[in-house]
């Protein structure tokens, strides 16, 4: 069985190789990627923009759904309810 020292060593050795395999792994993946990069006449827009319909990040403002008559405030009805409309039947105040 080895000792404590002894493991703590070879976990190094281990972490170093690590270290290694991933630098040269990226390292291939780069020049793989800048092969298909030029192959394909690409620039960053084709890879990174963003599609239309995408279900990622923000899709706009909501419409508001309903209106407080004494204050004029209004509510898309996302999220919590505000206190003028909690408790209370939403149709009186639909918009």
């Amino acid at each position: 069985m080895p000792s404590y020292q002894e493991l703590i060593a070879q976990r190094e050795q281990l972490d170093k190789q690590i270290k290694e395999a991933v630098q040269r792994e990226k390292a291939d993946g780069i020049a793989k990627a800048k092969v298909i990069i030029e192959q394909y006449g690409l620039n960053a827009s084709d890879l990174f923009s963003r599609k239309a319909g995408s279900s990622r990040g923000p899709s706009g403002k909501v419409a508001p759904k309903y209106r407080d008559p004494a204050t004029g405030d209004t509510w898309t009805g996302r999220g919590k309810a505000p206190k003028w409309i909690e408790g209370k039947n939403r149709s009186s105040y639909a918009i």
